[in-house]
């Protein structure tokens, strides 16, 4: 049945895709975001969806009338300037068939990411895309807040299976991004009980970070709440409010919480930790011997 339903959501957004085209900016980032398809059970699983949106929207942009352009900013150059360093180091690469691969799958998403510049234009369409990133990824933060306040934080929360997001530190780092944006998406929203829903999808998803067990999730955490309150007009309020966010989550997770987080004291005998730390002396090596990387 959701094999079904998903098919037809797909396939029913395309002729709506041909007549407006950030109509497949939105569908694209709810398919890559959320990824639907990883909660099939059948056909649906390993059909190329967002490859299909994406046909129909470059379509879309080539019969449209629709003004099309780019924002003129010191970003835009800098990530165009990264694209084709990135095509420069594919083909000096060590290994340039493993790169190849690598650099096909990063130039899809960056093409995605161009469109998105050249169509989401005016406010309206960037409200819209913020509400289909924190929804698309909230499915998963506001289950796992409440899968942790039910199971006492003794469990992991993981992601979607099959997605950049199903490691618990990838969800967890895609959680604590989206809190902004809910906390954003609350200060526009004129109803009363969205803003409400917002703030509870915001603390449900601090709960998710949490209830992921990542330490690098508590890191990145800290620095959340400590940029919240930099950039709070009442620091005063915000700083309660920071506070008992940070007591009652503290004082939720069980020992286990704990004794994990306390490696962080002994990284030195933890292997996913060393992994890490072996892994940015080995690129900082390849850097200082490889201008062209490896």
């Amino acid at each position: 049945m959701r094999d079904i339903l998903l098919v037809l959501i797909v396939f029913g957004s395309i002729p709506f895709i041909l007549k407006r085209p950030h109509i497949g900016i939105l569908m694209w980032s709810w398919l890559s975001y959320m990824n639907p398809h990883r909660l099939t059970w059948g056909f649906a699983y390993s059909m190329p969806f967002a490859q299909i949106v994406i046909a129909a929207l470059m379509l879309s942009i080539l019969i449209s009338n629709e003004p099309k352009g780019l924002p003129k900013s010191g970003t835009l150059a800098v990530w165009i300037i990264f694209i084709l360093w990135m095509l420069i180091t594919t083909v000096f690469a060590i290994y340039p068939e493993y790169a190849v691969n690598e650099l096909s799958r990063v130039l899809k998403i960056q093409l995605a990411t161009f469109l998105t510049l050249m169509l989401m234009s005016n406010q309206k369409r960037i409200d819209q895309l913020v509400w289909v990133i924190a929804m698309s990824i909230g499915f998963f933060s506001i289950k796992g807040g409440i899968f942790t306040v039910l199971s006492g934080g003794s469990n992991r929360v993981w992601g979607p299976p099959g997605s950049f997001i199903e490691d618990n530190n990838s969800l967890a780092l895609a959680t604590l991004m989206i809190i902004p944006l809910l906390i954003y998406l609350r200060s526009i929203s004129p109803n009363i009980w969205v803003k409400r829903g917002l703030l509870f999808a915001a603390l449900l998803s601090f709960a998710s970070a949490l209830g992921s067990q990542s330490r690098g999730a508590l890191l990145a955490t800290i620095a959340v709440l400590g940029f919240f309150w930099l950039k709070s007009k009442n620091k005063l309020i915000t700083t309660v409010a920071v506070l008992f966010i940070a007591v009652a989550g503290l004082a939720f997770m069980p020992q286990s919480w704990y004794e994990r987080m306390d490696t962080l004291n002994r990284y030195q005998e933890d292997a996913s930790a060393m992994g890490r730390i072996n892994a940015w002396v080995y690129s900082i090596n390849v850097a200082s011997h490889r201008f062209t990387g490896a």
